[in-house]
């Protein structure tokens, strides 16, 4: 049955734009002349959506071997905590801004392997229509597994020239306690970078913890902020690039896999909804084209999984299936819409999971800022928001992280109890939009700051515990709680 169900993926391609299936050795021949063109893989890889016996790999074939440097200085803007470069000529050509990483055509194909057996796909092209990226499926993968990953890429005609390796551990199954430490953080413009040459110290931070999975929660990149601004789709890529460039978040995610989830800086600018206008040309239909080059999902952009007996984690969609701003209606607003609201209260429901956690883009609990308008701790969006809150409280076990706000905080909502943490940004320059002093009645812990959120899950004297650190950018502890199951 295995074999047969990876000869059907073969042909169908289950994963959008990823024509390739594993398979238990080469099948493909090397159709190509030794010619020595070199081509890179500047951009890194990352190894996405593990579970117990699957894994995505994404990659991106270069054709420099390091971004450009960074040619513009920066500054503190005038109001706001966050840096801006000096001068930066927004017309000038985006093959030379600062980060930036010219792609190129050619193949590339990924190796997967344990000590007992070993997967090799078939070369894909990589090719301008997807900005160069390719992806490979993985399946029938062994649960709670250390796994080898190999990437080699060539150019049309030429020999090997590009390598990469990793590794990564599957999750466990629902069967068996298994001890597991994860992390998380939200909000990264490239300018507010806080190393120079490496890009962002949460990364390395984190890598020195050694993370058994990482949750970005949203705005990745910051379409709708100078250097460049972006007003096409040229533009809208380049801001991955420069990102995916730094040495920090390359070194992380040899080693870490990567779940994300996209919100509005990502797909298009400041709380976007379905009706928002374009950016220049850039429209929210490209938006979504960029966000599937980078983030190769299965199926749909909500999904759940399971890491051993004492974790199960929701991660939610919260700009595609909302209701747009302009349009009136007599029913209540909805962020995730009806489908994705039967499908997370059918899974909740169905889990035994010793601890639930729901990664939100967006704040649940909050509290947020009066004038916001964009999330479930918000006005626009009260019935929503107190439905989701109350039906996550009446549920054991159950916590909401959430992206989003650029600082770090814990609360605990008043009527219902439902418990929240917000990791915070990944770079000090990017936080803000709330005073420190500012500490309402739903705060156990608040801080202005940026870093990341460790979420720990063990059991002691098999009694189920889980852990929630704030840290800051250095991995610092700022704060601590703890729950019993």
């Amino acid at each position: 049955m295995a074999e047969n169900r990876r000869s059907f993926l073969t042909k169908i391609g289950w994963l959008t734009g990823g024509l390739i299936t594993p398979v238990n050795k080469i099948r493909a021949r090397d159709p190509f002349n030794l010619t020595n063109d070199p081509v890179y893989f500047t951009n890194g890889f990352k190894m996405m959506e593990v579970s117990a016996s699957e894994v995505i790999i994404w990659t991106r074939l270069c054709a420099n071997e390091k971004p450009n440097p960074l040619i513009h200085p920066k500054a503190k803007h005038e109001t706001q905590n966050n840096e801006y470069p000096i001068d930066f000529n927004e017309q000038m050509p985006v093959r030379e801004m600062d980060g930036g990483v010219s792609g190129s055509p050619g193949w590339v194909r990924a190796i997967v392997e344990n000590q007992r057996r070993k997967q090799v796909s078939e070369w894909q092209q990589a090719s301008s229509e997807r900005d160069f990226t390719v992806s490979f499926p993985f399946i029938d993968l062994e649960p709670d597994t250390e796994y080898r990953v190999r990437l080699e890429g060539k150019a049309e005609n030429g020999s090997v020239t590009a390598r990469q390796s990793g590794s990564f551990r599957t999750a466990g199954t629902a069967a068996r306690p298994t001890d597991l430490l994860l992390t998380t953080s939200t909000c990264q413009y490239f300018w507010n970078h806080d190393d120079k040459d490496r890009g962002f110290k949460t990364y390395d931070a984190m890598r020195q913890i050694d993370p058994d999975f990482f949750i970005h929660t949203g705005d990745y990149v910051y379409y709708d902020r100078i250097g460049p601004m972006v007003d096409n789709l040229e533009k809208a890529r380049h801001k991955w690039h420069a990102m995916d460039g730094w040495p920090s978040l390359k070194e992380f995610y040899q080693h870490v896999p990567i779940y994300m989830l996209k919100d509005d800086h990502d797909l298009l600018k400041d709380d976007v909804f379905p009706d928002s206008n374009p950016l220049g040309e850039f429209t929210l239909e490209q938006g979504l084209q960029v966000w599937r080059e980078n983030v190769p999902l299965k199926d749909k952009p909500y999904r759940t999984f399971r890491w051993g007996k004492d974790l199960q984690i929701w991660l939610v969609e919260g700009r595609e299936f909302r209701t747009p701003r302009e349009v009136q209606i007599q029913n209540a607003r909805t962020i995730w819409g009806d489908e994705q609201k039967q499908w997370f209260t059918n899974t909740m429901k169905a889990s035994d999971a010793t601890f639930k956690i729901l990664f939100s883009p967006t704040p649940v609990v909050g509290p947020d800022r009066e004038k916001k308008m964009d999330n479930h701790a918000n006005q626009l969006f009260r019935e929503e928001g107190n439905w989701l809150r109350q039906f996550l409280a009446d549920m054991n076990g159950v916590f909401v992280v959430n992206g989003d706000r650029h600082w770090q905080y814990f609360s605990i909502d008043e009527e219902t109890g439902l418990r929240e943490f917000g990791a915070g940004p990944v770079s000090d320059a990017q936080s803000g939009g709330w005073d420190q002093d500012d500490n309402r009645p739903e705060h156990r812990f608040l801080r202005v700051k940026g870093g990341f959120l460790s979420i720990k899950v063990f059991r002691h004297n098999d009694i189920p515990k889980i852990e929630f650190r704030h840290c800051d950018v250095n991995g610092d502890e700022m704060h601590r709680e703890e729950f019993e199951a």
